[in-house]
């Protein structure tokens, strides 16, 4: 944990001292060898020696180029009600979270009874909230084509994730960022960066900053998810809709918030935006929750979405568990831009696929040092 704790200050640029220049002297040789890595992966894609797979319908990726949470899962669920609004029948593809699921050879259906520790905690939400056919596995290509073989109505794929995954093809792509930005702008482990940050932007891209303003020098739209209420753990798990005289009730009583996501302070900060009286409860991001961290107090609890697949609504302490509803709407520049890119809905497009996917991003500096 220290160790990891310390990696992080560096990549998000807090560290000081003998400890930012330890760490980087360790880490810069292992951020070139994951460079070099990277441009040998993505040679053959850019000789055209491998093409992306060929899918009757076409796809959205929306992802991001750091490690760890920057609040995609309210993008996804956006974009598909604007496609929805549009015409259009989605279903979403996701890897899934823990390393079960990461290796997971055949793709695997989300229900909505499904159990995260089965299918992983953001794709049951996803399942949840979206009300649309979710597949998981290691091979989101090979998973887009199971979903879309079981299920004919879908005439376009969302992935969670995968703007790495270039055997996917995508016509439209979203990049979220939030606040942090690319952090040091190196390379994993040196830095954050999953691959450079591009000089600009490949076609049929947009950028999404979860943030009150721009995070990078990338061009792209601001949207901030904001609080739009609370449900009762047994309503959020009945589909039924958040009650904002549930947020008035405990902003009169101390509460805790406890939160398993990546960035919890953003989380906390939102309560307290609210008028909550809060004691955090920060968790390890895809936190089991199995016993609850907080079985011992008598107090009201309020978690996230993400952390609410976990829990079950018929044990002895749901009762005072309330789940935070979070509101999102995409800036109708990028969705504008993603409806331009796809064919009408219903249609199913035909060709090569690299044809209609976006190119792939600058590598200038991929051997681990700033771009």
């Amino acid at each position: 944990m220290a160790w990891r704790d310390a990696v992080q200050r560096v990549w998000w640029n807090q560290a000081q001292g003998l400890e930012r220049l330890a760490l980087t002297v360790v880490l810069s040789p292992m951020a070139v060898a994951y460079g070099t890595a990277l441009l040998a992966t993505r040679l053959p894609w850019r000789l055209g020696w491998r093409r992306p797979q060929s899918l009757r319908a076409p796809v959205v990726v929306i992802g991001n180029l750091v490690v760890g949470g920057v609040g995609k899962t309210p993008v996804v669920l956006a974009m598909v009600k604007a496609l929805q609004r549009a015409g259009f029948r989605p279903g979403i593809v996701s890897r899934g979270y823990r390393p079960g699921l990461r290796a997971r050879e055949i793709p695997l259906a989300v229900e909505p009874d499904s159990h995260a520790a089965d299918c992983g905690d953001e794709p049951l939400l996803l399942r949840r909230r979206a009300g649309v056919p979710v597949w998981v596995g290691k091979r989101r290509a090979e998973v887009a084509r199971a979903l879309l073989k079981l299920h004919p109505e879908v005439d376009v794929v969302v992935s969670d994730d995968g703007l790495q995954h270039l055997a996917l093809p995508r016509d439209f792509q979203i990049m979220v960022f939030d606040a942090r930005g690319v952090g040091n702008a190196r390379l994993l482990p040196a830095g954050p960066l999953r691959e450079p940050l591009p000089h600009r932007l490949p076609p049929h891209t947009a950028v999404v900053y979860n943030a009150a303003g721009p995070s990078t020098a990338l061009p792209g739209a601001c949207c901030y998810a904001r609080l739009g209420g609370l449900y009762s753990l047994r309503d959020w798990w009945q589909g039924l809709p958040a009650s904002p005289a549930a947020l008035k009730q405990l902003q009169q009583r101390p509460a805790i918030a406890a939160a398993g996501i990546a960035h919890p302070e953003r989380f906390f900060s939102m309560l307290e935006a609210a008028g909550l009286r809060i004691e955090r409860l920060p968790l390890p991001d895809h936190a089991p929750l199995i016993p609850s961290p907080w079985a011992n107090d008598s107090r009201p609890v309020i978690v996230t979405e993400k952390d609410a697949v976990k829990l079950n609504p018929a044990a002895a302490d749901a009762g005072r568990v309330r789940v935070a509803a979070l509101d999102f709407d995409l800036p109708a520049s990028v969705i504008e831009a993603a409806l331009a890119a796809l064919p009408s809905p219903g249609t199913q497009p035909h060709g090569p696929p690299l044809d209609r996917s976006p190119g792939l991003p600058d590598l200038q500096g991929a051997a681990g040092t700033r771009s």
